[in-house]
């Protein structure tokens, strides 16, 4: 029971080994994973333009998102633009976090049930990378995008902080505001 009660105690703090300061180093950018949506993928009936057909946010994964955008603001963090997938919960997140407008930028969806685009769209996203270096960015997207670029995998709502270094992604740092 303990050992319950302790667990239950380090998941709910707010804040774990965040590298806020990674942000402060010349051309980083945030790429975040959606909130915490339960389960995986999406159904079979999935339609992008109607949300009641895909996995969505559930109430902690608002507030999770809510949460992250609250630390961002407590601390001045604010981006020249944030881009979301076109997925509802990474568009609902992007919504949550209250850091402005949300554009879409479909190089960022999922490609979890079709990986014939992963190469395509990992190279779109370098790109954006590349033709908006010194822009602060956000972006949202989804665990295989985030594992293809940076070649590390994320929890729900963890953003990682990179640098395009060449070709290459280099991660600076991670924060991760717990549901």
């Amino acid at each position: 029971m303990r050992l319950i009660s302790l667990c239950l105690i380090l998941m709910t703090t707010a804040v774990s080994a965040n590298d806020w300061d990674a942000l402060d180093q010349p051309g980083a950018v945030a790429i975040m994973r959606h909130a915490l949506a339960p389960g995986t993928g999406d159904p079979a009936r999935f339609r992008l333009n109607d949300c009641t057909t895909q996995r969505n946010l559930d109430a902690r994964g608002r507030a999770q998102a809510r949460a992250i955008g609250a630390a961002f603001a407590d601390r001045g963090i604010s981006f020249d633009a944030i881009l979301s997938s076109q997925w509802c919960r990474t568009r609902e997140t992007a919504q949550l976090l209250d850091m402005g407008p949300v554009s879409d930028w479909p190089s960022l969806n999922s490609f979890f049930a079709d990986f014939s685009t992963r190469d395509e769209q990992t190279r779109q996203t370098r790109e954006l990378l590349q033709q908006n270096a010194g822009q602060r960015l956000m972006l949202v997207s989804h665990q295989v995008n985030i594992s293809a670029l940076t070649g590390r995998g994320t929890r729900s709502g963890e953003v990682l902080v990179i640098r395009l270094d060449g070709d290459a992604v280099q991660v600076l740092g991670s924060i991760l505001i717990a549901p």
